[in-house]
């Protein structure tokens, strides 16, 4: 399954020969929350294939992704719901669906639509740094080695400030009610200088759009 450069397609739970009436072609860093979701509700008429989860660092991956997932399974499932938000892609992901003729979750991005995408945006907080479960446990592989502060621990001053100087604090959106998760999450706000708040989201919109499937 070749996709843009260096990913390859994860597969969880896909239904032999399409028999699933609704794919859900959705971002690796959800999988865990999509699982838990159709386990909890009995979704068992939805099937899920993920991209690959460092797309959260390579927006401009996602749209070609998604268009030649969307075009490989089209002909094998009633509906194609794409499980991403904007996620920095500028609009061009929802002109893709438009064009595909498929839906995705709305909202500008994950932290929105855990939150609630009216309550997120009614907050107005910009100076916020978000981590959710995956991010939280993936802090190292999505946040520490790519800004550089594994290669060089030096500058790890300098580079707090570089990237970090503008936020006032770090909020862990919790999916999940887990202490340890807790306790690494705010581990990752002091690595990064930044106070720390916890926020239990659960699943928020990603739960009500996957319902109205």
């Amino acid at each position: 399954m070749a996709f843009p450069e260096d990913s390859t397609l994860t597969e969880t739970g896909l239904s032999a020969a399409g028999q699933g009436q609704i794919l859900l072609l959705a971002c690796g860093a959800l999988a865990r929350e999509i699982i838990a979701l159709k386990d909890s509700n009995g979704w068992g008429h939805m099937d899920l294939q993920c991209l690959p989860a460092i797309y959260h660092n390579h927006p401009e991956k996602i749209v070609p992704a998604v268009r030649a997932a969307v075009e490989k399974h089209r002909d094998g499932y009633e509906t194609i719901f794409v499980v991403y938000a904007d996620c920095g892609t500028g609009g061009h992901l929802q002109t893709a669906c438009a064009e595909l003729g498929v839906e995705m979750v709305r909202g500008p991005h994950c932290y929105s639509f855990f939150e609630g995408n009216d309550t997120f945006a009614a907050r107005e907080e910009m100076t916020a740094f978000y981590l959710t479960d995956f991010l939280v446990r993936q802090f190292d592989a999505f946040v520490w080695e790519p800004l550089g502060f594994a290669r060089h621990p030096r500058k790890a001053k300098v580079l707090r400030e570089m990237y970090f100087g503008n936020y006032t604090k770090l909020v862990y959106q919790a999916q999940t009610d887990d202490p340890e998760l807790t306790d690494k999450a705010k581990d990752c706000a002091e690595r990064l200088g930044l106070p720390f708040e916890r926020r239990f989201t659960g699943y928020g919109d990603l739960a009500t759009a996957l319902a109205a499937l």
